[in-house]
């Protein structure tokens, strides 16, 4: 790495000149400066605005799941048959579903190898469970916080290679040259959050043949969301220079815990607790879900399918099924403004239209699970306890005790399945920028549980040996850097320096335009949408967006990290409204985790209002055939783009014919 001064403006700034910026800190993030270092490129510097604080080091459930190849017992598996898995979740591409099909097992021992704790038997067989959209078992977990324990191998590992880190370092914007009509990355500017207070505003410029983004999912576009609130996104970054974003109609909402930010699936669920509703004062106590199931039976299985099921599925709705529970719980939360909790200290009460609880009534498959985990008896504290004490111990240790009190839940946002397109080896449109883990929308539809982690460490791989083979060459000099790179250096400072007002108000703008950014999108864009509406809240995104960057001022330098973090997520949210809009515009209906309000469909339960109607995708619709890509184009018009999903490729088997292309270095490509 070369450290020198650039002017620009008449401002001298620092300037970084690295083969490759990896930005972020997370799981995916680690990996790829992890296996850049392994594969011979050691010029590496990572960049992240708070080290440590995103989704990777601070998410979890019950049993955090990595999803990867079956590796124990006789039940037959090949990357192929994962391959298809993967890819019948609709809406991705064949060729990526084999890569992190292929990949899986060689990305899951390089965790292993860290120290990542996956249990194994006295063999040394790595065990395994289904989990949703999962038919063979591939599931293992490392308990409620693997992802947190692969992030601290990782940062582990990058700490011993000693690998730059910027820590405290707000990107704000990528750096692009166009080359023969194609547009490449060269770089990015920082803000370093320690140095606001200097003349030049703590600005930081990073000269890069090559930038990983691995900022994770945009959590910050949600009011009602699971991820934890140091996890913000920064795909905006790339939307802003072209990149094509993919897929962005796909997350996934599901229930969980708001005053500690957790996921509710797995045993939480299965233990049946109690669900209650109050009023806004903690009054009129009830429980709701027995005004619309029609005995204890359907009630309790479809709670203890709540942890198998966890994610909202409109699939999984009609016929008392448990994403009836969702909609439910957000009819209370949202529409009748009243609280709702989740009690582990008593079962689920009768009361008179429905009979009192008894494990009898569970069907054949809910009641199967329990007596075989042992837990036919007591409480569902009690059953929670037996079954998985770290679930108990983790709310405890964040003040929060199960056996005593009323956990406050709702349905939130939990994960992005789209977002920047990449190809087989997680580059984007835009030349040698490799968007790896959440920011990546490689996901599709319907995604086995914990395959995204899998994903990240699969898809960093890749990006770091394409570069290590492909990209490997010297960060330009400074003086070509600044020829290409200077216009937007300028542009970026000299906005930087207009936003700055000494007489403008506090920081409430700032909290006034993430406010409303996040209730647009938990209102409109979340899990139920309603194409009457959409139209509107698109043109308000956009207004918004033409406010922040024209008028909206901060009083000081101190406060620019955040209103950049306000155009990004505005942009955002703008974008991913926008995807919406046009998959309504071409039909689309119900799939992965939302409802679409239909009033020519069908209500969820007659005890519904007729304004749940709703209808499910055909899966021969056109939305479901094809992929929407969405970008921005260099006049700074929105496109949008339906592309054919392409098929799982056939692979070449023959050995000689394989080894010979490996020989020619004619593999990675």
């Amino acid at each position: 790495m070369r450290k020198s001064r650039i002017e620009c403006g008449g401002i001298r700034l620092p300037i970084y000149s690295v083969n490759t910026l990896v930005i972020g800190s997370g799981a995916a993030a680690l990996n790829a400066a992890s296996c850049l270092f392994k594969y011979g490129q050691k010029d590496i510097a990572i960049v992240t605005d708070n080290w440590g604080g995103g989704t990777s080091n601070n998410a979890g459930s019950d049993k955090q799941t990595y999803y990867k190849l079956s590796l124990l017992g006789d039940l037959p598996d090949s990357p192929f048959e994962m391959a298809k898995d993967l890819f019948k979740g609709g809406c991705m591409h064949g060729d990526i579903a084999l890569c992190e099909a292929q990949n899986s097992v060689l990305a899951f021992y390089n965790l292993v190898n860290l120290g990542v704790p996956f249990p194994h038997d006295q063999y040394g067989g790595y065990v395994g469970y289904k989990t949703d959209h999962d038919p063979r078992g591939r599931a293992t977990s490392a308990g409620p916080l693997t992802s947190h324990l692969m992030f601290e191998c990782l940062a582990e590992d990058v700490r011993i290679k000693g690998i730059n880190i910027f820590n405290q370092h707000e990107v704000i914007s990528l750096l692009t040259e166009t080359i023969n009509g194609e547009k490449h990355v060269i770089g990015a500017i920082a803000l370093n959050k320690d140095k606001l207070d200097s003349e030049s505003f703590g600005f930081v410029v990073f000269n890069a043949v090559n930038v990983i983004l691995g900022t994770g999912g945009p959590a910050g576009i949600y009011k009602t969301s699971v991820y934890p609130e140091s996890q913000l996104g920064s795909s905006g970054l790339a939307l802003e220079v072209g990149a094509i974003g993919n897929n962005l109609t796909e997350s996934q909402y599901g229930l969980a815990s708001i005053k500690f930010r957790w996921n509710l699936s797995g045993s939480y669920q299965q233990v049946i607790p109690r669900y209650v509703s109050t009023d806004r004062d903690g009054k009129k106590k009830h429980e709701f879900l027995n005004n619309y199931f029609p005995d204890m039976g359907r009630l309790v299985t479809a709670i203890f399918l709540k942890g198998y099921q966890w994610p909202f599925d409109p699939r999984k709705v009609n016929n008392y099924g448990s994403s009836l529970i969702d909609i439910l719980v957000y009819q209370e939360t949202v529409v009748k403004k009243r609280k709702v909790y989740l009690d582990f200290t008593r079962n689920p009460g009768g009361g008179g239209k429905l009979e009192d609880f008894s494990f009898k009534l569970l069907d054949k498959e809910a009641y199967a699970y329990l007596k075989k985990s042992g837990v036919l008896f007591g409480t569902p504290i009690e059953r929670l306890k037996k079954m998985n004490q770290p679930a108990v111990d983790l709310y405890k240790s964040h003040n929060i005790d199960l056996t005593k009190e009323y956990l406050e839940i709702a349905v939130c946002a939990q994960h992005n399945n789209g977002g920047i397109k990449g190809n087989i080896w997680w580059e984007s449109n835009i030349k040698h920028l490799f968007p790896v883990g959440e920011v990546n929308g490689t996901h599709g539809i319907y995604r086995p549980g914990g395959s995204a982690l899998n994903s990240g460490q699969v898809g960093s791989k890749r990006a770091a040996l394409f570069i290590s083979k492909r990209y490997k060459k010297e960060p330009l000099d400074e003086e070509d850097f600044k020829s290409s790179a200077e216009a937007q250096i300028k542009s970026k400072f000299e906005f930087a320096q207009q936003k700055i007002d000494p007489h403008a108000a506090d920081r409430k703008s700032i909290h006034s335009a993430r406010s409303e950014i996040q209730e647009r999108m938990s209102t409109y864009g979340a899990f139920i949408r309603d194409p009457e509406k959409i139209k509107g809240v698109i043109a308000e995104a956009w207004d918004l967006y033409s406010r922040l960057k024209e008028k909206n001022k901060v009083p000081s330098a101190r406060e620019l990290p955040g209103a950049f973090r306000d155009l990004d997520l505005c942009l955002i949210h703008a974008m991913y409204l926008e995807a919406i809009g046009e998959y309504l515009e071409k039909g689309g209906q119900s799939r992965g985790s939302y409802l679409v309000m239909d009033p020519g469909g069908k209500k969820p339960c007659k005890e519904l209002d007729d304004k749940w109607k709703f209808h499910l995708n055909k899966k021969d619709s056109f939305v479901n055939k094809n992929i929407l890509e969405i970008y921005i184009d260099k006049n700074l018009n929105i496109k949008k783009q339906w592309v054919k999903i392409k098929p799982i490729p056939q692979e070449e088997t023959w050995f000689e014919n394989v080894w010979k292309k490996y020989m020619k270095d004619n593999i990675i490509k």
